[in-house]
C-alpha cells in the first residue's frame, strides 16, 4: 500500500493461501471489495481494500481462474472464467458459484466481458473463439464469423457503444459492431500477439493494445490503425492495461519482468513505477472507479500489491499458456 504518490507498493497478501495472482476485479459501487483470481486458489474477497482474504469457492470446482467480472449494475453477481472448468457464475458476492456452460464447446475460459448497459449480456474468450450469453450465462453461443483466430486472449467491449467490441488474438486484433454477429481484422500498423486491451471510456474510438514482445500500440480511430508507443517502456511483454476513468490520458502498463510502468501523456513516455513491487511479473491491474489514484497489480508469485499513485526477460511459451 502506498499513500505517498506512487513511490511505494506495499503487499496486501493477508490470508492468500496463493500468491499467484491471475484476475482482479473491484466492485464499482464499493470499491473497497475486490476478488481475486488465483492459480490453484480459486477466488479470494476482500472487503476492506485488501487488508484481509476470505476464500470464496464453495462450487467453484476449477480453482484455477483466469479472468473476473463483475455485473456493474448489480455488483453481488460476478462471473469466474477458468483453465478447465469454463465459466462459474456467483450472484451472492461470491459464497456460492455454479458452472454456467451450457453452449461453451470448451472449458479454457481466457478472458470475460460484460455488457455495462445491459448486463445479462456477456462474452467469454475461449480456446475456441468468442461465445456471447445474453442470459447472464444461462447459455453460450458462438460468435466465431469472421474471427480466423480463435484463439482470443483479451477481449473489450465500447462503453459508449457496447455492441462494438474488441478481441485480442495471437494474430492481432478484431473488431465487431454488432456484438460479435461478424468480425473484421484490424491490424494496420499492428502484427502481433495481444494479450490485453483497453479503451478510453471517454474517447472510445482511442483503446490500446498489449503484446507479447512488441509493448503497447495505440489506435485513435477505432482500430483502423496503431502506432507502437514505447517510449520508456523497458519491458516489452504487457499482459496488463489499465486507464484512470477520470483522466484517461494517464494510463499503466504491467510487464512480465519489467513490472509496472505509467504514462500521464496517453501512452507517449512512461516511467518505471517498482518501488517495493515485490514481484515484477504483474499479471493484471486494477483501478479505483471512484478514486483512481487508487490501483491494484496483481502479480505471478507476489500476490497483490496497491498504490495509492498521485505523482528484457523473453518467456513467450510461458506467456502463451498461462
Amino acid at each position: 500500500k502506498s499513500a505517498d504518490g506512487g513511490a511505494s507498493w506495499t503487499a496486501v497478501n493477508a490470508d492468500l493461501t496463493d500468491t499467484k495472482i491471475r484476475a482482479l476485479v473491484i466492485n464499482p459501487q464499493t470499491p473497497t471489495t475486490l476478488y481475486v483470481g488465483t492459480y490453484n486458489g480459486g477466488v479470494f474477497k476482500s472487503t476492506n481494500g485488501g487488508g484481509s482474504w476470505t476464500a470464496v469457492n464453495t462450487g467453484l470446482i476449477d480453482t484455477s481462474v483466469r479472468s473476473l467480472v463483475v455485473d456493474p449494475q448489480s455488483p453481488t453477481t460476478l462471473y469466474a472464467g477458468t483453465l478447465s472448468g469454463g465459466v462459474f457464475k456467483s450472484t451472492d458476492g461470491g459464497v456460492h458459484w455454479n458452472a454456467v456452460n451450457v453452449g461453451l464447446i470448451a472449458t479454457r475460459v481466457v478472458d470475460l466481458a460484460v455488457d455495462p448497459r445491459t448486463p445479462t449480456t456477456l462474452y467469454a474468450g475461449i480456446a475456441g473463439g468468442v461465445f456471447k450469453s445474453m442470459n447472464g450465462g444461462g447459455s453460450w453461443t458462438a460468435v466465431n464469423t469472421g474471427l480466423t483466430s480463435k484463439y482470443v486472449q483479451a477481449l473489450a467491449i465500447d462503453p459508449q457503444t457496447p455492441t462494438t467490441l474488441y478481441a485480442g488474438t495471437s494474430i492481432g486484433v478484431f473488431k465487431s459492431t454488432n456484438g460479435g454477429g461478424n468480425w473484421t481484422l484490424i491490424n494496420n500498423g499492428l502484427n502481433s500477439y495481444v494479450y490485453a486491451l483497453a479503451i478510453d471510456p471517454q474517447t472510445p474510438t482511442t483503446l490500446y493494445a498489449g503484446t507479447d514482445g512488441d509493448g503497447v500500440f495505440k489506435s485513435t480511430d477505432g482500430g483502423e490503425h496503431w502506432s507502437v508507443i514505447n517510449t520508456g517502456l523497458v519491458n516489452t511483454h504487457v499482459p496488463a492495461l489499465a486507464l484512470d476513468p477520470q483522466a484517461p490520458t494517464t494510463l499503466y502498463a504491467g510487464t512480465w519482468g519489467g513490472g509496472v510502468f505509467k504514462s500521464t501523456d496517453g501512452g507517449g513516455t512512461w516511467v518505471a513505477i517498482n518501488s517495493g513491487l515485490g514481484s515484477k511479473y504483474v499479471e493484471t491491474l486494477a483501478i479505483d472507479p471512484q478514486t483512481p489514484t487508487t490501483l491494484y497489480a496483481g502479480t505471478l508469485g507476489g500476490g497483490v500489491f496497491f498504490i495509492r499513485a498521485q505523482g528484457k526477460v523473453y518467456l513467450p511459451l510461458l506467456l502463451r499458456n498461462r
